[in-house]
């Protein structure tokens, strides 16, 4: 898979390269959080929360090395340490919610942190709330509702330990955009893999029964798959825009419903999908229209 990463180097056209490492990085983290979905019927997602952390730093550590002591450079800790305590509440979350929900209404849920992430970003960044942002909220909470649907499903708590982790993914995303002026991407990640593991491990510690070899393969697995997913993430970003990178990160979202129905049988209703598609639609709508929207410059 480490040559996927060099290979796109070959590849002239920096859109293009980007569209392979989006693609690349879509598949990976499906594939992550399908083993995710496995191990949970065999470990608490409390432990699975430490391992995926702990291997996922491990896996990161060649870089680290390659780069030297100045990887671990920082210059705001405080917001790190934030950034820190809202990644662990969406992973404790996600992981958990992914144990009482179907991979496919997961996923979709989980591409609201782009509205969350505007409403955090209003508040605190104190960035302009437009109509088209608004409009983007709005259409976002309608599909959400329509793949819940109150009232008329039995209710389901995982959905509510998905949205919550979609919300503390929002604020993280909206952090990392602020750390990201004045910080290194390979000291935010290392930060964030060396934070989690240490945050994890209590709440582990709690329920801990050692994993059998079997589950260490996977566990590895796991923590592989998520480091090279967000890898591939972070250098398909820098190719291109995110109005062209986003849509092709939603193929995460078919191969959530592939795996979810060939290893877990789930069959997500026609309600999930339409919910799915309002969220998407209206989420590329937005990034488009913000692409082509004038930079405003300071008098």
């Amino acid at each position: 898979m480490i040559r996927i990463f060099y290979a796109t180097q070959f590849i002239k056209k920096p859109m293009l390269r980007g569209a392979i490492l989006m693609l690349v990085a879509a598949t990976l983290l499906a594939a992550m959080h399908s083993v995710v979905r496995y191990l949970s019927s065999e470990m608490h997602p409390f432990e699975i929360v430490f391992f995926r952390n702990l291997f996922g730093f491990l896996a990161l550590c060649p870089l680290l090395v390659r780069q030297g002591p100045r990887a671990l450079n920082i210059t705001r800790p405080k917001l790190h340490g934030l950034r820190g305590l809202t990644g662990i509440i969406a992973m404790f979350c996600w992981f958990y919610g992914l144990s009482l929900v179907s991979l496919t209404e997961a996923t979709a849920l989980s591409f609201t942190n782009v509205i969350f992430g505007s409403i955090i970003a209003t508040i605190f960044l104190k960035e302009h709330l437009s109509v088209r942002r608004l409009r983007t909220i709005v259409f976002g909470i309608v599909g959400v509702l329509i793949i819940v649907r109150p009232g008329w499903v039995e209710f389901n708590f995982g959905i509510i330990l998905i949205i919550i982790a979609a919300v503390c993914w929002g604020a993280s995303v909206v952090i990392v955009k602020e750390l990201s002026r004045t910080d290194s991407v390979a000291s935010i990640v290392a930060w964030f893999g060396i934070q989690l593991s240490i945050l994890s491990f209590p709440l582990a510690y709690l329920v801990w029964s050692w994993p059998s070899i079997h589950d260490y393969f996977w566990l590895i697995i796991m923590g592989i798959l998520g480091t090279l997913g967000h890898l591939a993430l972070t250098k398909g970003l820098k190719k291109m825009d995110a109005v062209v990178a986003f849509p092709l990160e939603f193929t995460r979202l078919l191969w959530a419903g592939f795996f979810g129905y060939f290893l877990f049988s789930d069959t997500p209703d026609i309600w999930t999908w339409i919910g799915a598609g309002i969220i998407l639609l209206s989420t590329m709508s937005f990034l488009y229209r913000e692409s082509k929207a004038p930079l405003k410059t300071k008098p």
